[in-house]
């Protein structure tokens, strides 16, 4: 088993590093009074995800309907091509990733899609999950030319969230004899949870007072959901994570275990202007008061983080 996973924390956070085997988060928790260390993103010749993968959703404990429904919108988002969304879109934002594959020793594409939908409402492995555990209801989606995405609901206790993450991207032995671009004996899978009662000081920021550094008012949530807005912010981050550092040889600064991604690379950046305690000039919906940077079909609205331009050697926000 191999994980390694994304961080998006605000900039004054120490990036945590954790030792269990590639292992990095969405939102990597620690202590203030962080030094910005340069960025030195390298590609190290590892494989990418390339051409047509689907993005299966593990929908674990108690979620409405209306909740799936705003992650599931997120995925479908990113890949639309339709005019009628307004810019700057979430297909804007993730058609950035594109640069990496250009960069790459073998330059390829890839297309995303919202595949199957798998719910285990009745917690089959307990309230209370492990690494390990998490590793098995990811195996539960497709193995082959797919990322398994897991997303606990706030109920759940998972081993390290809150104390030193809030998601985790990674890859795991196939059960099967599919394969992701030659990986024969792997599968790319994400584990995101739902930090609305747990932590959201930390893994719900901008939608939640921060726990550290400055107490600027917290958001207002586009989707009129912290928990759910909260977790979109960082499966975002660690889908960018998971398809240019797949298996922990792609694309990515510092060092292997604790790596800082496409993502990751750019903590607490939302628009421009950001400075710790403060995500950047966002937009703001006349009628709810809510920040956003990203449209979305069916009229979403979304707050997605900077990603690390490596045609530029900087973080690149949408507007």
């Amino acid at each position: 088993m191999s994980s390694f996973a994304t961080s998006n924390v605000v900039v004054f956070l120490v990036f945590l590093v954790s030792l269990i085997n590639f292992k990095a988060e969405a939102r990597r928790l620690a202590e203030p009074e962080q030094t910005e260390q340069p960025l030195l993103f390298q590609y190290h010749d590892g494989p990418l995800l390339t051409g047509k993968i689907s993005v299966n959703l593990i929908w674990y404990g108690k979620f409405k309907p209306s909740q799936r429904a705003i992650v599931s919108d997120f995925i479908n988002s990113a890949t639309s091509s339709k005019p009628t969304v307004a810019q700057p879109s979430v297909a804007t934002w993730w058609k950035a990733t594109e640069k990496y594959y250009q960069l790459s020793k073998k330059p390829s594409s890839l297309v995303l899609s919202l595949g199957t939908q798998i719910l285990d409402e009745n917690y089959s492995l307990g309230t209370s999950l492990t690494n390990l555990q998490i590793e098995q209801l990811a195996s539960k989606g497709a193995q082959k030319n797919a990322i398994n995405v897991v997303m606990t609901s706030a109920d759940a206790v998972v081993e390290g969230l809150c104390s030193s993450r809030c998601g985790t991207h990674g890859s795991a032995s196939s059960s099967s004899n599919g394969h992701i671009n030659g990986k024969s004996s792997k599968f790319a899978y994400i584990w995101v949870g739902n930090s609305e009662t747990q932590c959201p000081g930390q893994c719900a920021w901008p939608f939640h007072q921060p726990i550290y550094g400055p107490q600027n008012p917290p958001l207002i949530a586009p989707n009129n959901d912290v928990g759910l807005d909260g977790m979109v912010i960082n499966l975002a981050s660690l889908l960018a994570g998971t398809v240019t550092n797949p298996f922990g040889n792609g694309y990515y600064q510092g060092p292997k275990e604790a790596p800082l991604e496409a993502a990751s690379a750019c903590p607490g950046i939302y628009g421009k202007g950001a400075y710790p305690g403060y995500a950047g000039d966002l937009s703001v919906d006349a009628t709810t008061g809510a920040s956003y940077n990203a449209h979305g079909i069916n009229g979403r609205k979304y707050l997605l983080p900077a990603l690390f331009d490596p045609s530029i050697s900087t973080c690149s926000t949408l507007a």
